[in-house]
């Protein structure tokens, strides 16, 4: 080997102030910059966000979500409330009840007319209204949740027996039509708290339209929890809790509950607008909450009843119904689009 090729292959010493990465000057060391994940929640935000459908229908929820909440402040500046006969001491009827004013009584004082035959203010009629059929539909939503949850995780994580009766005493609820056993059962609850010949407070109507939605609702919710915590338990973490030493309750809490809570909220949104059209058709029908409680369903009752001669009162609170429920399902639509890893935006 020759001197002038030993000598290239020789290290050489470094030139001071050459290819000298810039370093800290007090003597410690840098480290590389760590990598940053993304929570599963957080890739659903950032995959909702591009929704621009979703987020308007969020704004519209939320926003018929204030005007339940704050009906009362509402009402308190618009200087009217649900109760007061307006139309007949202000002489604002004719002989059959219907508004002498054009498009049923519309002006300044009235947005949205005044009711016929009572003379009620439909616009605070309307927006308190809103706030019954919402909070029993929230009720109801949240228990049956909580009850479906609760019965799929047992029936899914248990199996067997309890998998089995279960599920067949699940199947027989399924069975009953829905609107016939609103409408038979509802009568029966309320005659369990009151006396026929007893005067009937709103809150006991109150309490058995949220029970007899219950006793149907949270069969849907528990199959599908069902079906998903039977896939889960046979995966290689639950395995690893089992054979960790890991209890039953803690599987279930710590690893089952965090994997389908997804699941959870999505049927959560797509319960909500199935529940409010339920309490509203009760209403509606006779069964829910009677007169002078304002209700989404009492709206459309005395609307039907006045359609051919005043037809602006079904109309406000008709639109609102539909703006409602089709928000709401969209919404829930967004929310399950986000929450699915494999969805494309």
């Amino acid at each position: 080997m020759t001197s002038s090729t030993r000598a290239a292959m020789e290290p050489s010493d470094p030139v001071p102030g050459e290819g000298d990465a810039p370093g800290p000057t007090d003597g410690t060391e840098a480290k590389p910059s760590e990598l940053v994940g993304r929570s599963p929640g957080r890739l659903a935000w950032i995959r909702f966000k591009r929704d621009k459908v979703g987020i308007l229908c969020a704004f519209t929820v939320l926003g018929f979500i204030l005007v339940a909440v704050a009906a009362p402040l509402i009402s308190k500046v618009y200087g009217k409330d649900p109760y007061q006969l307006y139309g007949q001491d202000r002489g604002l009827l004719n002989s059959y009840g219907i508004p002498l004013k054009p498009n049923g009584g519309i002006d300044g004082d009235f947005w949205f007319g005044i009711e016929p035959k009572l003379g009620r203010d439909v616009f605070t009629l309307l927006i308190y209204g809103i706030r019954t059929s919402l909070l029993i539909a929230l009720a109801v939503t949240m228990i049956a949740v909580v009850i479906g949850v609760l019965i799929g995780l047992v029936q899914g994580y248990l199996g067997g027996r309890t998998d089995y009766f279960l599920g067949r005493f699940s199947d027989l609820m399924l069975s009953f039509p829905q609107q016939l056993f609103f409408i038979a059962f509802t009568p029966v609850i309320v005659a369990l708290f009151v006396s026929p010949t007893e005067e009937e407070p709103t809150y006991v109507r109150v309490v058995a339209l949220i029970l007899v939605q219950l006793i149907l609702g949270w069969m849907t919710i528990g199959r599908l929890i069902r079906a998903q915590v039977l896939s889960l338990r046979e995966r290689e973490f639950i395995e690893a809790a089992r054979l960790s030493g890991a209890s039953g309750w803690r599987i279930i809490r710590k690893e089952l509950l965090p994997n389908i809570w997804s699941t959870v909220l999505v049927q959560a949104t797509l319960l909500l607008p199935v529940n409010v059209t339920a309490e509203a058709g009760l209403s509606y029908l006779g069964v829910g909450v009677h007169s002078p409680t304002p209700d989404w369903g009492l709206l459309f009752q005395s609307g039907a009843t006045y359609y051919d001669s005043d037809l602006t009162f079904m109309f406000f609170p008709g639109i609102a119904m539909v703006v409602f429920v089709v928000a709401f399902n969209l919404l829930g639509d967004s929310v399950r689009d986000a929450l699915d890893p494999k969805t494309v935006r």
